[in-house]
């Protein structure tokens, strides 16, 4: 398909483009960038005055629930929500049944989300054999069969031993190592963040140490063996200060966090409120504006939606009882669009964090519109506004904590490899 994007505010970090142009694509691919341009032959005509065009959206951290769980999700539908989002990549993680650690389940995900997904699909696979932290994965056959990281996110991997092989064999190979940082005899029964909420509620609290000693290890390991390591959904102040003193010594440390961290506080679980429950949990007011901060100063390299899909009968229980996770994928861009709204990030830095970094941290060759790159792009509509409700997530699963609530922003077109993919709400 060929296409012309005219009149958008062009913003790709990649070239330092930040300006009022057009986009050509031919076959598939980006041809030129420039003012003025003329339509190739048989183009579609995308007018994007008012719009940001930007290199397409990629989250590093999806749950798509595909195999076993797709009562849940599934490829087609997890892609459908992500591309509803502006999402022209995903990367999915391995808590699958079985899990992805084999170059069967692998190549199972990427050849159905070729033939029957709307974006592009690049599998996580487990760092430990069916994610149970006793024997390392083969590795090398994951990064063979299409995965381009190695997590058992979910799960942290409790023998520091086999973390720090773990780290010195990916590290060999060449493939991303993804931190879930939890220590668990912290966490024990907990189910919301400890503090004064919990109190109130008489909900067995979370200690924000219990992932501060785990991101701690995490990058000690890491550093001992000279390797790199990701952390995952960051959502301490204490993890981002343990990350920001890493980084400034040297550590290869890079790390995530979501929206909801950025956004909720633990007061959203009041009316023990199952859609707010997930782990990490929504922490207090002073995380938050530690992460903020993390976003701010470059600390946190990515934002991630640690989109986690759940059926209503495993979230309309009481609390305590209730999966942790919420959807993410539709809500993830208006809700970061805010950064911008609030200046704490420029649109070039909250591009740099949702397309070019997580591109380049797992070598996608993606997050780039230069000349001959694949037309992987979101269009986004700044002024756009949508109400969350069931009916207008695209995911199987319903789980937002934002359900009612109106948003500002949105993809209105959503390109993969030069093919309209998605065009708006």
């Amino acid at each position: 398909m060929n296409l012309l994007i005219k009149g958008g505010r062009v913003i790709d970090p990649s070239q330092g483009i930040d300006d009022t142009l057009d986009v050509v694509v031919e076959n598939g691919l980006v041809k030129e960038i420039g003012k003025g341009l003329a339509a190739p032959g048989g183009a579609e005509i995308i007018d994007a005055t008012g719009k940001y065009v930007v290199p397409g959206l990629i989250d590093m951290h999806v749950h798509l629930r595909d195999p076993g769980l797709e009562y849940k999700e599934d490829i087609i539908s997890g892609t459908k929500a992500a591309v509803a989002g502006g999402f022209t990549s995903v990367c999915c993680m391995p808590n699958t049944k079985p899990a992805i650690d084999n170059k069967a389940i692998a190549s199972y995900i990427i050849n159905k989300a070729k033939s029957d997904g709307f974006c592009n699909v690049f599998p996580v696979g487990t760092i430990t054999q069916g994610m149970h932290g006793d024997r390392l994965a083969e590795m090398g056959e994951l990064k063979e069969s299409g995965c381009v990281a190695v997590s058992d996110d979910g799960k942290p991997v409790k023998n520091s031993e086999l973390m720090r092989r773990a780290l010195q064999y990916a590290a060999g190979i060449g493939i991303m190592v993804i931190s879930h940082a939890e220590e668990l005899e912290l966490v024990g029964e907990g189910v919301m963040n400890e503090g004064f909420t919990s109190t109130e509620l008489g909900l067995k609290g979370i200690p924000r140490v219990a992932e501060d000693i785990a991101t701690a290890r995490e990058i000690m390991l890491a550093e001992y063996v000279g390797a790199p390591i990701h952390i995952a959904h960051v959502s301490t102040k204490g993890s981002v200060r343990i990350i920001r003193e890493a980084k400034a010594r040297g550590v290869k440390v890079t790390c995530e966090t979501a929206p909801h961290y950025f956004t909720l506080t633990d007061d959203a679980v009041r009316g023990y409120n199952t859609n707010a429950k997930m782990n990490p949990p929504l922490r207090e007011a002073d995380d938050v504006a530690a992460i903020k901060a993390g976003l701010k100063d470059g600390t946190i390299d990515c934002i991630a939606t640690d989109h986690a899909p759940h059926h209503l009968d495993e979230k309309d229980v009481e609390f305590n009882e209730a999966m942790n996770g919420i959807v993410g994928l539709e809500t993830s861009l208006p809700l970061s669009l805010k950064l911008v709204e609030e200046g704490l990030l420029t649109l070039p830095q909250l591009v740099e964090k949702m397309s070019c970094k997580p591109s380049e941290l797992l070598d996608l060759v993606r997050g780039s519109l230069k000349a001959g790159c694949v037309a992987d792009i979101s269009v986004i509509d700044p002024a756009k506004q949508w109400t969350v409700t069931e009916a207008s997530l695209a995911s199987k699963s319903k789980n937002s904590p934002w359900l009612g609530e109106t948003m500002v922003g949105a993809a209105a077109a959503t390109i993969v490899a030069g093919k309209v993919v998605f065009s708006g709400r």
